[in-house]
């Protein structure tokens, strides 16, 4: 006779659908919270690819299998490191009312938490995750741009729009960074085919560039046009 016991329901993909505990048993050696920050202190040192669920059980002082009890897989293990840092961002309890003061300040914070952990802009850019604190982050950036007038899925795009510049303007800076003989080559490189005449646009661009942006600078200048691209009143004609 086939049994009547009942299939038990699969678990939940997404981690924070999952009970931190049950609440039965002991109380647990360890958290979702230091297991995040002992991954982060690898991935600090050592980069991304040498976090492992290994030299995390490791750094806590726990058995590999045993942390599987709290972070099932390795996917769950990122997305926690992923809303650890987002922890760090300092929001104010409400916003100001100026749009810009507001995002301008929220793309420094950005910024130096992505230059804090070196690592961080390429894993949000592969996997992107919100949890508890990205939530909170969020909500604090849809406060911030309700000003502006636009409807609640525009600025949900703006937000995507403003946190891809900012991730890709630190993951650049982190390429450059790493790879200064890449950069030299690919400086020369550009520079003669602007002087080639065969592309006679980058040849002006190049001729009224000015010497190197200092990087802050440049990154000042460009968010404030990211910044006055959100509020700009959308076309929806």
């Amino acid at each position: 006779m086939p049994s009547s016991k009942p299939t038990p329901p699969e678990a939940p993909e997404l981690i924070w659908l999952r009970p931190e505990r049950t609440g039965r048993g002991p109380r647990p050696a360890h958290s979702r919270d230091s297991i995040a920050a002992a991954a982060i202190g690898i991935a600090d040192a050592e980069g991304l690819d040498a976090v492992s669920m290994r030299r995390v059980a490791a750094a806590l002082g726990a058995g590999t299998m045993s942390l599987y009890n709290y972070v099932p897989k390795k996917e769950h293990l990122l997305d926690l490191m992923l809303d650890a840092v987002a922890a760090e961002y300092r929001l104010p309890a409400t916003t100001s009312g100026d749009v810009r003061a507001d995002l301008t300040e929220l793309a420094h914070q950005q910024l130096g938490i992505f230059r804090r952990h070196p690592w961080l802009p390429a894993l949000v850019l592969a996997r992107p995750s919100i949890g508890p604190n990205a939530l909170r982050y969020t909500d604090h950036f849809l406060a911030a741009t309700a000003p502006t007038g636009l409807a609640g899925g525009a600025r949900m795009e703006a937000m995507a729009l403003f946190n891809g510049f900012i991730c890709q303007f630190a993951q650049y800076e982190r390429t450059a960074a790493a790879g200064a003989k890449w950069q030299a080559e690919m400086v020369g490189y550009l520079t003669r085919a602007a002087m080639s005449g065969d592309y006679p646009h980058l040849a002006q661009a190049f001729a009224t560039a000015g010497p190197p942006a200092d990087p802050d600078q440049a990154f000042d200048r460009t968010l404030d046009r990211m910044i006055s691209a959100i509020l700009a009143p959308a076309n929806d004609a």
